[in-house]
Protein backbone atom coordinates (compact mmCIF):
# COMPACT_ATOMS: atom_id res chain seq x y z
CA UNK A 1 0.00 0.00 0.00
CA UNK A 2 2.76 2.43 0.96
CA UNK A 3 4.66 1.61 -2.24
CA UNK A 4 1.55 2.34 -4.32
CA UNK A 5 1.05 5.68 -2.58
CA UNK A 6 4.69 6.61 -3.13
CA UNK A 7 4.24 6.09 -6.88
CA UNK A 8 1.40 8.64 -7.09
CA UNK A 9 3.59 11.80 -6.85
CA UNK A 10 6.01 10.39 -9.41
CA UNK A 11 3.17 9.54 -11.79
CA UNK A 12 1.63 13.01 -11.43
CA UNK A 13 4.99 14.67 -11.99
CA UNK A 14 5.59 12.62 -15.13
CA UNK A 15 2.07 12.82 -16.57
CA UNK A 16 1.04 16.45 -17.05
CA UNK A 17 -2.37 15.57 -18.50
CA UNK A 18 -3.22 13.36 -15.52
CA UNK A 19 -2.13 16.05 -13.08
CA UNK A 20 -4.17 18.77 -14.79
CA UNK A 21 -7.20 16.50 -15.09
CA UNK A 22 -7.15 15.66 -11.39
CA UNK A 23 -6.77 19.35 -10.56
CA UNK A 24 -9.79 20.24 -12.72
CA UNK A 25 -11.84 17.58 -10.92
CA UNK A 26 -10.63 18.85 -7.55
CA UNK A 27 -11.42 22.42 -8.59
CA UNK A 28 -14.99 21.46 -9.46
CA UNK A 29 -15.46 19.78 -6.08
CA UNK A 30 -13.95 22.71 -4.20
CA UNK A 31 -16.12 25.06 -6.28
CA UNK A 32 -19.17 23.46 -4.68
CA UNK A 33 -17.68 24.22 -1.26
CA UNK A 34 -16.84 27.77 -2.36
CA UNK A 35 -20.55 28.33 -2.99
CA UNK A 36 -21.12 27.46 0.67
CA UNK A 37 -18.33 29.84 1.74
CA UNK A 38 -19.69 32.66 -0.40
CA UNK A 39 -23.18 32.26 1.04
CA UNK A 40 -22.40 31.52 4.69
CA UNK A 41 -19.35 33.61 5.64
CA UNK A 42 -21.25 36.95 5.43
CA UNK A 43 -24.06 35.48 7.55
CA UNK A 44 -21.52 34.21 10.07
CA UNK A 45 -19.96 37.68 10.19
CA UNK A 46 -23.37 39.26 10.76
CA UNK A 47 -24.18 36.80 13.56
CA UNK A 48 -20.84 37.50 15.25
CA UNK A 49 -21.35 41.26 14.97
CA UNK A 50 -24.82 41.01 16.52
CA UNK A 51 -23.44 39.00 19.44
CA UNK A 52 -20.66 41.51 20.02
CA UNK A 53 -23.13 44.42 19.91
CA UNK A 54 -25.38 42.70 22.46
CA UNK A 55 -22.38 42.05 24.72
CA UNK A 56 -21.27 45.71 24.52
CA UNK A 57 -24.81 46.82 25.32
CA UNK A 58 -24.81 44.60 28.41
CA UNK A 59 -27.57 42.39 27.04
CA UNK A 60 -27.70 38.65 27.36
CA UNK A 61 -26.66 37.05 24.09
CA UNK A 62 -29.58 35.74 22.08
CA UNK A 63 -29.40 31.98 21.63
CA UNK A 64 -28.64 31.17 18.02
CA UNK A 65 -28.71 27.78 16.28
CA UNK A 66 -25.32 26.50 15.18
CA UNK A 67 -24.39 28.04 11.87
CA UNK A 68 -21.00 27.56 10.25
CA UNK A 69 -19.50 26.16 7.07
CA UNK A 70 -20.57 22.63 8.01
CA UNK A 71 -23.77 22.98 10.05
CA UNK A 72 -26.62 23.11 9.12
CA UNK A 73 -26.72 20.83 6.13
CA UNK A 74 -27.34 22.54 2.79
CA UNK A 75 -31.03 22.76 1.93
CA UNK A 76 -33.40 24.42 -0.53
CA UNK A 77 -33.98 28.00 0.68
CA UNK A 78 -37.66 27.78 -0.24
CA UNK A 79 -38.90 24.37 0.95
CA UNK A 80 -35.94 23.54 3.25
CA UNK A 81 -35.60 20.07 1.72
CA UNK A 82 -32.05 18.74 2.41
CA UNK A 83 -29.76 18.56 -0.61
CA UNK A 84 -28.54 15.00 -1.07
CA UNK A 85 -25.07 14.01 -2.22
CA UNK A 86 -26.39 13.06 -5.67
CA UNK A 87 -28.04 16.47 -5.96
CA UNK A 88 -24.78 18.18 -5.08
CA UNK A 89 -22.49 16.92 -7.85
CA UNK A 90 -20.79 20.02 -9.29
CA UNK A 91 -22.42 21.31 -12.50
CA UNK A 92 -23.88 17.89 -13.39
CA UNK A 93 -26.61 17.95 -10.73
CA UNK A 94 -27.75 21.42 -11.79
CA UNK A 95 -28.00 20.28 -15.41
CA UNK A 96 -29.83 17.06 -14.53
CA UNK A 97 -32.27 18.93 -12.27
CA UNK A 98 -32.66 21.60 -14.98
CA UNK A 99 -31.84 24.32 -12.50
CA UNK A 100 -34.73 23.41 -10.17
CA UNK A 101 -35.11 22.03 -6.66
CA UNK A 102 -35.85 18.30 -6.81
CA UNK A 103 -38.60 18.71 -4.21
CA UNK A 104 -40.46 21.99 -4.81
CA UNK A 105 -39.18 22.85 -8.32
CA UNK A 106 -38.04 26.29 -7.17
CA UNK A 107 -35.37 27.79 -9.43
CA UNK A 108 -31.71 27.34 -8.54
CA UNK A 109 -29.47 30.24 -9.54
CA UNK A 110 -27.12 29.71 -12.48
CA UNK A 111 -24.41 31.22 -10.36
CA UNK A 112 -23.84 27.97 -8.44
CA UNK A 113 -22.70 25.91 -11.45
CA UNK A 114 -20.85 28.94 -12.85
CA UNK A 115 -18.78 29.25 -9.66
CA UNK A 116 -18.06 25.51 -9.76
CA UNK A 117 -17.13 25.64 -13.44
CA UNK A 118 -14.94 28.71 -12.93
CA UNK A 119 -13.16 27.02 -10.05
CA UNK A 120 -12.53 23.89 -12.11
CA UNK A 121 -11.28 25.74 -15.19
CA UNK A 122 -9.01 28.18 -13.34
CA UNK A 123 -7.60 25.38 -11.19
CA UNK A 124 -6.74 23.45 -14.34
CA UNK A 125 -5.16 26.52 -15.94
CA UNK A 126 -2.96 27.10 -12.89
CA UNK A 127 -1.95 23.42 -12.80
CA UNK A 128 -1.05 23.45 -16.50
CA UNK A 129 0.91 26.69 -16.14
CA UNK A 130 3.05 25.74 -13.14
CA UNK A 131 3.16 21.96 -13.50
CA UNK A 132 3.40 19.51 -10.64
CA UNK A 133 5.03 21.11 -7.59
CA UNK A 134 4.76 23.58 -4.75
CA UNK A 135 3.99 26.58 -6.95
CA UNK A 136 0.95 24.81 -8.41
CA UNK A 137 -0.35 24.06 -4.92
CA UNK A 138 0.15 27.67 -3.87
CA UNK A 139 -1.39 29.03 -7.07
CA UNK A 140 -4.45 26.79 -6.74
CA UNK A 141 -5.05 27.85 -3.13
CA UNK A 142 -4.58 31.47 -4.18
CA UNK A 143 -7.17 31.00 -6.93
CA UNK A 144 -9.78 29.48 -4.61
CA UNK A 145 -9.40 32.30 -2.11
CA UNK A 146 -9.81 34.92 -4.85
CA UNK A 147 -13.00 33.34 -6.22
CA UNK A 148 -14.60 33.40 -2.78
CA UNK A 149 -13.41 36.94 -2.00
CA UNK A 150 -14.53 38.36 -5.34
CA UNK A 151 -18.03 36.90 -5.06
CA UNK A 152 -18.50 37.93 -1.42
CA UNK A 153 -17.37 41.47 -2.19
CA UNK A 154 -19.72 41.59 -5.19
CA UNK A 155 -22.65 40.49 -2.99
CA UNK A 156 -21.95 42.41 0.22
CA UNK A 157 -19.14 44.94 -0.45
CA UNK A 158 -17.14 43.11 2.20
CA UNK A 159 -13.78 41.34 2.05
CA UNK A 160 -13.82 39.16 5.19
CA UNK A 161 -10.79 38.99 7.47
CA UNK A 162 -11.50 35.25 7.71
CA UNK A 163 -10.24 34.98 4.13
CA UNK A 164 -7.83 37.90 3.58
CA UNK A 165 -5.66 37.11 6.62
CA UNK A 166 -5.11 33.42 5.76
CA UNK A 167 -4.30 34.47 2.19
CA UNK A 168 -1.72 36.92 3.54
CA UNK A 169 -0.11 34.31 5.79
CA UNK A 170 -0.02 31.76 2.97
CA UNK A 171 1.85 34.26 0.82
CA UNK A 172 4.43 34.82 3.55
CA UNK A 173 4.84 31.07 4.02
CA UNK A 174 5.25 30.51 0.27
CA UNK A 175 8.18 32.93 0.24
CA UNK A 176 10.05 30.62 2.64
CA UNK A 177 10.42 28.13 -0.21
CA UNK A 178 12.57 30.57 -2.19
CA UNK A 179 16.07 29.43 -1.16
CA UNK A 180 15.15 25.74 -0.97
CA UNK A 181 13.03 24.67 -3.94
CA UNK A 182 15.25 25.63 -6.86
CA UNK A 183 13.23 25.01 -10.08
CA UNK A 184 9.82 25.22 -8.42
CA UNK A 185 10.66 27.90 -5.91
CA UNK A 186 8.64 30.98 -5.16
CA UNK A 187 10.21 33.87 -7.10
CA UNK A 188 9.66 36.09 -4.04
CA UNK A 189 12.14 36.13 -1.18
CA UNK A 190 10.93 36.39 2.44
CA UNK A 191 12.25 39.96 2.62
CA UNK A 192 10.36 40.97 -0.54
CA UNK A 193 7.26 39.22 0.73
CA UNK A 194 7.25 41.02 4.07
CA UNK A 195 8.08 44.35 2.44
CA UNK A 196 5.36 43.75 -0.16
CA UNK A 197 2.76 43.08 2.52
CA UNK A 198 3.65 46.30 4.36
CA UNK A 199 3.76 48.42 1.20
CA UNK A 200 0.55 46.86 -0.10
CA UNK A 201 -1.39 47.70 3.04
CA UNK A 202 0.03 51.19 3.58
CA UNK A 203 -0.40 52.27 -0.04
CA UNK A 204 -4.18 51.78 -0.12
CA UNK A 205 -4.45 52.90 3.50
CA UNK A 206 -2.86 56.20 2.46
CA UNK A 207 -5.21 56.55 -0.53
CA UNK A 208 -8.16 55.94 1.79
CA UNK A 209 -7.21 58.74 4.16
CA UNK A 210 -6.28 61.20 1.41
CA UNK A 211 -9.70 60.63 -0.15
CA UNK A 212 -11.33 60.99 3.26
CA UNK A 213 -9.71 64.36 3.97
CA UNK A 214 -10.69 65.65 0.52
CA UNK A 215 -14.23 64.27 0.21
CA UNK A 216 -15.13 63.37 3.82
CA UNK A 217 -16.32 59.95 2.73
CA UNK A 218 -14.82 56.50 2.36
CA UNK A 219 -13.41 55.74 -1.07
CA UNK A 220 -12.79 52.04 -0.39
CA UNK A 221 -13.15 49.48 2.37
CA UNK A 222 -10.51 48.26 4.80
CA UNK A 223 -10.75 44.82 3.24
CA UNK A 224 -9.13 46.20 0.08
CA UNK A 225 -6.04 47.15 2.13
CA UNK A 226 -5.75 43.61 3.46
CA UNK A 227 -6.26 41.95 0.09
CA UNK A 228 -3.61 44.22 -1.45
CA UNK A 229 -1.29 43.39 1.44
CA UNK A 230 -1.85 39.71 0.66
CA UNK A 231 -0.86 40.37 -2.96
CA UNK A 232 2.30 42.05 -1.69
CA UNK A 233 3.10 38.96 0.36
CA UNK A 234 2.58 36.68 -2.64
CA UNK A 235 4.24 38.77 -5.33
CA UNK A 236 6.59 41.25 -3.62
CA UNK A 237 6.46 45.02 -3.77
CA UNK A 238 7.51 45.34 -7.46
CA UNK A 239 4.25 43.76 -8.61
CA UNK A 240 1.91 45.99 -6.62
CA UNK A 241 1.81 49.03 -8.90
CA UNK A 242 1.08 47.02 -12.09
CA UNK A 243 -1.67 45.09 -10.29
CA UNK A 244 -3.24 48.28 -8.97
CA UNK A 245 -3.05 50.03 -12.34
CA UNK A 246 -4.63 47.09 -14.16
CA UNK A 247 -7.40 46.69 -11.58
CA UNK A 248 -8.12 50.44 -11.61
CA UNK A 249 -8.19 50.59 -15.41
CA UNK A 250 -10.55 47.63 -15.81
CA UNK A 251 -12.65 48.79 -12.86
CA UNK A 252 -12.99 52.26 -14.34
CA UNK A 253 -14.04 50.93 -17.75
CA UNK A 254 -16.59 48.56 -16.23
CA UNK A 255 -17.80 51.26 -13.86
CA UNK A 256 -18.46 53.73 -16.66
CA UNK A 257 -20.27 51.03 -18.62
CA UNK A 258 -22.46 50.08 -15.64
CA UNK A 259 -23.27 53.70 -14.86
CA UNK A 260 -24.28 54.22 -18.48
CA UNK A 261 -26.43 51.08 -18.62
CA UNK A 262 -28.15 51.68 -15.28
CA UNK A 263 -28.50 55.45 -15.72
CA UNK A 264 -27.10 56.18 -12.27
CA UNK A 265 -25.09 59.12 -10.98
CA UNK A 266 -21.36 59.32 -10.38
CA UNK A 267 -21.94 58.90 -6.64
CA UNK A 268 -22.83 55.24 -7.20
CA UNK A 269 -20.29 52.96 -5.52
CA UNK A 270 -18.55 50.31 -7.59
CA UNK A 271 -17.00 47.41 -5.67
CA UNK A 272 -13.25 47.22 -6.26
CA UNK A 273 -12.55 43.77 -4.81
CA UNK A 274 -13.55 41.70 -7.88
CA UNK A 275 -11.32 43.80 -10.15
CA UNK A 276 -8.46 43.58 -7.67
CA UNK A 277 -8.94 39.81 -7.45
CA UNK A 278 -8.98 39.46 -11.25
CA UNK A 279 -5.79 41.51 -11.56
CA UNK A 280 -4.12 39.45 -8.82
CA UNK A 281 -4.95 36.18 -10.58
CA UNK A 282 -3.77 37.47 -13.96
CA UNK A 283 -0.46 38.59 -12.49
CA UNK A 284 -0.11 35.23 -10.75
CA UNK A 285 0.01 33.72 -14.22
CA UNK A 286 2.08 36.23 -16.19
CA UNK A 287 3.06 39.00 -13.81
CA UNK A 288 6.62 38.07 -12.90
CA UNK A 289 7.64 37.48 -16.50
CA UNK A 290 6.05 40.78 -17.57
CA UNK A 291 7.63 42.83 -14.79
CA UNK A 292 11.04 41.19 -15.25
CA UNK A 293 11.00 41.96 -18.97
CA UNK A 294 10.02 45.56 -18.27
CA UNK A 295 12.73 46.02 -15.64
CA UNK A 296 15.18 44.39 -18.03
CA UNK A 297 14.88 47.55 -20.12
CA UNK A 298 16.29 49.47 -17.17
CA UNK A 299 19.18 47.43 -15.69
CA UNK A 300 19.82 49.91 -12.91
CA UNK A 301 16.21 49.59 -11.67
CA UNK A 302 16.72 46.01 -10.55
Amino acid sequence: MSEALSLIPAELAANQALFVGLCVFLGLMVGSFLNVVIHRVPIMMDNLLRSECEALAGKEATAQPTFNLVVPRSACPKCQAPITALQNIPVVSWLVLRGQCANCKAGISKRYPLVELTSGILTGVVAAHFGYGLLAVGGILFTWFLIALAMIDYDTQLLPDQLTYPLLWLGLLMSLSHPVWAPGASPVTPVDSILGAVVGYLSLWSVFWIYWFIRREEGMGFGDFKLFAAFGAWFGWKMLLPILLFASLVGSICGVYLLYRRRKGLETKIVFGPFLAAAGWLFLMVGHQTVDRYLGLFPHAR
